[in-house]
């Protein structure tokens, strides 16, 4: 599975953003000019070979036929609920600001939903950030954990679970990196980072013993816990996003035209390598990620590239292998592919989502994936920055390269304008179909004074796979209930927290409250949900791939939490089935190389599969 010969061209090798992006444009240039040149010569031949024109009989001029009929109505009533206050949930979001404009107040804060005390119910996980030193505020901000009654109430119970704690704290990562069947957390910061080791319902923070605290220079955003070795253990990747201190920050002294002192763009700071911890499978982690390939450097000046905001973790090639994607705000995005040796190649470039269509890096933030047409077509969805469309890479046939096709699949146009964090790929109305939706939110309070068509507040967004009926893959939802509400969009994640087959969304938002959306689509549709346990494999299933078959398409999902924005979904994945009451098939691949098919019996519940005991064929 791992004797793919490199497929790295000098693109990859040079290292450099601006050179990469220019000969991607010359490429372009280059291929323009010959299209012009055949052209030229066409009309040549037609201008020497033409004869007289002969009479034609007149033929009445009609309209043409669309390519697809529309949708009659517009996509469905897909309605979002606020049931924030009713729920229990009472979380805001401190994120220290006191008028200096520090960079890391804008970043916003990470959820995560997990199953923390084993009762079959998603609970919620809210990261805190802090007050600057010597600004403190009135009350000490802490980390929320809330747990699920089972009917989509919540109650605080930070305290006694021992997550009573306060940092200046970024994203989140979940995994049951010890297999004891107790899902453990990681919490990323600005300074060190803190890992909390479950023992059966308490946390106890394990850090240093474990070795992953990394410096407190550090300021590491998006984790994913993932088996990068096929081994049955959980490793621990972490983004870093950019050297940062409070003295750097006021010296860069970045300004906005109108505004006077604003917060400083990335592009002025230097960017930073992420980590990648492999489990020694006692308990503690050994720092690989000098050898193991996962260091992107600027030639010319040795430092790091990267400037990571989101990452998630899928295997985009298929040979058995889980490879990372890595979303970069203003460089190339990278794309981390496993060699299955324990070394990584960086293929970003090469495999086509390092840049935007036109040759660009954007402002990158959340990052999902998932087969959003029902076949072999992998798709990648990057929220970017204000005035810069959402990334939707997809591959052709199944097979790399990925090409952007966010214009042609309806998404660019509507998410041009928005400042987006969050992306989320789900079947929000069971039809069988991913949907997409966004988090969004600016920077700056007063944006609207300089760039009148800007807002601090902004309302997510909604859209609705159409599938093949429609000249766009994707449209939108015009009125996507309490969804559309404005906020200062930051996390976004999914679970199905009431137990009614769909799927709900928490968002938070950048110093103000959490959001919880209750999804009130009626449909009727029937679904089936599925969690796995691993035994050969990690026992959380990380990397396992479940397809489905009911009335003869198939659809795809990957057992991977870390998705989004800072964020972590649900373990169990949910297969939306129409008009379907039958499943003609599920095959789960797990991440140990056993396949397995899952015999069900009724539709409209949630059921577990544990991996089978047979002989490991790694």
């Amino acid at each position: 599975m791992n004797d793919r010969p490199s497929e790295r061209s000098s693109l990859e090798e040079v290292g450099s953003d601006a050179r990469i992006a220019r000969i991607f444009r010359y490429s372009v240039i280059a291929a323009s000019a010959l299209t012009v040149l055949v052209l030229a010569g066409l009309v040549a031949w037609w201008w020497i070979a033409r004869e007289d024109p002969k009479p034609v009989d007149e033929v009445p001029v009609t309209a043409p036929e669309p390519l697809t009929p529309p949708i009659a109505g517009g996509p469905p009533v897909l309605p979002f609920t606020d049931i924030t206050h009713q729920a229990g949930i009472d979380f805001t979001h401190v994120n220290g600001a006191y008028g200096e404009r520090l960079l890391p107040e804008t970043i916003g804060a990470g959820v995560a939903v997990l199953d923390y005390n084993n009762s079959g119910h998603p609970d919620i996980l809210l990261v805190n950030s802090s007050y600057w030193p010597g600004h403190e505020g009135p009350e000490r901000p802490r980390l929320a954990l809330y747990e699920n009654d089972g009917t989509g109430r919540f109650t605080d119970v930070t305290e006694q679970a021992g997550l009573d704690i306060d940092l200046y704290g970024m994203g989140v990562a979940v995994g049951d990196y010890d297999n004891d069947g107790w899902v453990d957390v990681f919490i990323t910061a600005v300074g060190h980072n803190r890992l909390f080791r479950n023992e059966q319902g308490r946390f106890r923070e394990v850090t240093d013993e474990a070795g992953v605290g990394g410096l407190e220079r550090d300021w590491s955003t998006a984790a994913a816990f993932f088996d990068s070795n096929n081994n049955g253990l959980l490793d621990l990747y972490v983004s870093n996003y950019v050297e940062w201190s409070p003295e750097i920050d006021l010296e860069i002294d970045f300004r906005l035209t109108g505004l006077g002192r604003a917060y400083g763009a990335p592009n002025h700071f230097h960017g930073m390598h992420g980590y990648l911890y492999r489990n020694n499978g006692d308990g503690t982690f050994g720092d690989v990620s000098a050898e193991a390939g996962i260091r992107v450097v600027e030639p010319a000046t040795g430092r790091a590239v990267g400037k990571a905001l989101g990452v998630v973790a899928i295997d985009y090639d298929g040979d058995g292998w889980m490879d990372l994607v890595v979303a970069n705000d203003t460089v190339r995005n990278f794309l981390f592919r496993n060699r299955g040796d324990g070394t990584f190649e960086e293929v970003g470039a090469f495999e086509g989502v390092a840049f935007d269509r036109d040759g660009r890096a954007t402002g990158a933030m959340g990052i999902d994936a998932g087969w959003l047409r029902n076949d072999d077509d992998l798709g990648i969805a990057i929220g970017n920055f204000a005035n810069e469309p959402s990334s939707l890479y997809v591959t052709a046939d199944g097979t790399p390269p990925f090409a952007d096709e966010a214009m042609i699949e309806g998404i660019a146009g509507p998410t041009r304008l928005a400042l987006t964090f969050g992306v989320l790929f789900i079947d929000v109305d069971l039809n069988g179909r991913l949907d997409f939706l966004q988090a969004n939110g600016h920077l700056e309070h007063e944006i609207n004074t300089v760039h009148p068509s800007q807002h601090y507040e902004q309302p997510g967004q909604l859209f609705w796979n159409c599938g093949e009926a429609c000249a766009t893959r994707f449209v939108e939802v015009s009125d996507p209930g309490d969804l559309a509400t404005p906020m200062v969009g930051r996390a976004m994640a999914h679970a199905d927290f009431d137990g009614d087959g769909d799927l709900d969304l928490i968002v938070t938002q950048n110093g103000r409250p959490a959001v919880l959306l209750r999804n009130d689509q009626n449909r009727g549709h029937h679904w089936l949900r599925l969690r796995l346990v691993g035994t050969q494999s990690n026992r959380d299933a990380i990397g396992a791939e479940v397809r489905l078959t009911a009335g003869g398409e198939t659809q795809r999902r990957l057992v991977s939490p870390t998705r989004s924005y800072l964020s972590q979904v649900e373990l169990p994945v949910t297969f939306g089935l129409g008009d379907h009451e039958t499943v003609d098939r599920v095959e789960i691949r797990w991440p140990s190389g056993i396949v397995q098919t899952v015999e069900v019996d009724a539709v409209n519940q949630l059921i577990t599969v544990v991996e089978p005991d047979g002989e490991d064929p790694r």
